[in-house]
């Protein structure tokens, strides 16, 4: 029998009715859209960067646009607030895909993620050599189009998002690709 894992998600209360109707819950743009509004573009860009990514370590099911952000303990996870709900999930361990939310942030930043503190200061030196004033321009902004190799490199290492080197209830997160009914353990909703 498979190890079982206990996860939290917060999600929009929609995805009840998703479970109802159609018997799972899947992240989808619209719902991504309607939650980041003016902001949604970078995340939709970023989130399809990682679904594209998770996919190669663990198999994305046929229909499923984008993952689904879990907390690896009660502690951590992300409480309902108005117009969501929480689930407390069991997912067989071969179906989760684990990151380095410290990490994430550097992907959130579109800049590049060293290996290790001597990596970070190589790299700074390097770019600097190259004339480049600071980091955050490869991927959106006025180096995007002009160094596609220094693009290349910075979305290369964001591959390290997925090696943790310190596994904790704050950093280390979770992804899974869906809800189905029967990984629901427990409903927290929202309490005016």
């Amino acid at each position: 029998m498979e190890e079982m894992v206990t996860l939290w998600t917060r999600q929009d209360e929609r995805s009840l009715r998703d479970l109802e109707k159609l018997g799972v819950f899947r992240n989808r743009e619209r719902y991504i859209r309607d939650y980041y509004e003016d902001v949604a573009d970078h995340f939709i860009y970023l989130y399809r960067w990682f679904s594209d990514a998770a996919a190669k370590r663990v198999e994305r099911p046929p229909g499923v646009e984008f993952h689904i952000w879990c907390s690896i303990s009660h502690e951590s996870m992300l409480r309902p607030i108005k117009g969501t709900v929480a689930y407390k999930l069991q997912i067989p361990k071969s179906k989760i895909i684990y990151l380095d939310g410290g990490k994430w942030d550097f992907v959130l930043n579109h800049i590049y993620i060293p290996k290790d503190r001597k990596d970070q200061e190589e790299y700074l030196k390097d770019i600097e050599s190259k004339g480049f004033k600071d980091q955050f321009n490869f991927i959106e902004g006025k180096y995007s189009r002009l160094y596609p190799e220094e693009r290349a490199r910075v979305m290369d290492s964001w591959e390290r998002v997925f090696e943790i080197d310190d596994w904790n209830i704050f950093t280390t997160q979770a992804n899974i690709w869906e809800i189905r009914p029967e990984n629901i353990l427990e409903i927290f909703r929202y309490e005016e």
